[in-house]
């Protein structure tokens, strides 16, 4: 079973920044498209960022500007860096491994998942 090991979440006041990495197994890493999604209570889970194996990103119109997703291909690590985090950025923070096809992001891994919560 493939292992995606999150980490880097928790507790920020409103304003805040938080890191979070996940570490995959190096033959899925190499050839996959790295991601986050996040999932809020009630709410659907929602790509957050992407970044192919070539280094070509995408992210979700409600973190532009604010959130960088990035990749160490010898560390096997995507990290989702965020700032300026609002309320509204409370959720549970999945890792992704998966292929694009087209516009269609296919995930065939997940990570466990990381709770991030911002105080207002």
């Amino acid at each position: 079973q493939v292992q995606l090991v999150e980490s880097g979440g928790g507790l920020v006041q409103a304003g805040g920044s938080l890191r979070l990495s996940c570490a995959a197994p190096g033959s899925i890493f190499r050839i996959n498209t790295m991601g986050w999604y996040r999932q809020a209570p009630g709410k659907q889970r929602e790509l957050v960022a992407r970044i192919t194996s070539s280094g070509s990103t995408n992210y979700g119109d409600s973190v532009k500007g604010r959130f960088t997703i990035s990749r160490d291909n010898a560390k096997n690590t995507v990290y989702l860096q965020m700032s300026s985090l609002t309320p509204e950025d409370t959720a549970v923070y999945y890792c992704a491994a998966g292929r694009v096809f087209g516009t269609l992001y296919h995930v065939n891994y997940w990570g466990q998942g990381t709770q991030v919560s911002v105080s207002s």
